[in-house]
């Protein structure tokens, strides 16, 4: 599967990448709302987000990632989100492949260090997060919600 799956990043929303999006997001989140076109048109446009597509050699788009580039006074920064494959080719190495790639395009801008985060439920994944070099840290985790 390695050779067979290359990353992009998305440089213009285009139906087939929302459509992908729309199927993928809800395999990540059952909770999520429904996506807005124009939001994730935003994301793509915006400098501060990369989002990223594994394909298959048919084109067909396997899973997504979002890399958050920020700058902060000690230096640029960089977050992992919405890490997601779909269920059809989950084990073929296509989480592990959308990571190296993010991690080389936060390396490539500068980034001192990049963070994500991973529900403990999600063996696969934290395995996979292991596996390429993250540590988890010793730190507490604070969410404000206002909704």
């Amino acid at each position: 599967m390695d050779k067979e799956v290359r990353i992009e990043q998305v440089e213009e929303l285009t139906d087939e990448v929302f459509e992908a999006l729309e199927r993928l997001v809800p395999q990540l989140s059952s909770s999520a709302k429904a996506l807005d076109r124009d939001f994730i048109a935003g994301i793509v446009a915006s400098e501060a987000s990369n989002l990223l597509v594994a394909r298959r050699q048919d084109g067909s788009i396997l899973g997504s990632l979002t890399l958050a580039l920020f700058t902060i006074p000690t230096g640029v920064r960089a977050w992992i989100e919405d890490v997601v494959v779909d269920s059809q080719a989950r084990g073929l190495g296509v989480g592990q492949k959308l990571s190296e790639h993010a991690l080389q395009v936060a390396r490539d801008a500068g980034a001192r260090t990049v963070e994500l985060t991973s529900r403990p439920s999600r063996e696969a994944a934290n395995n996979l997060y292991k596996k390429i070099g993250f540590v988890v840290r010793e730190t507490n985790v604070y969410r404000y919600s206002f909704d």
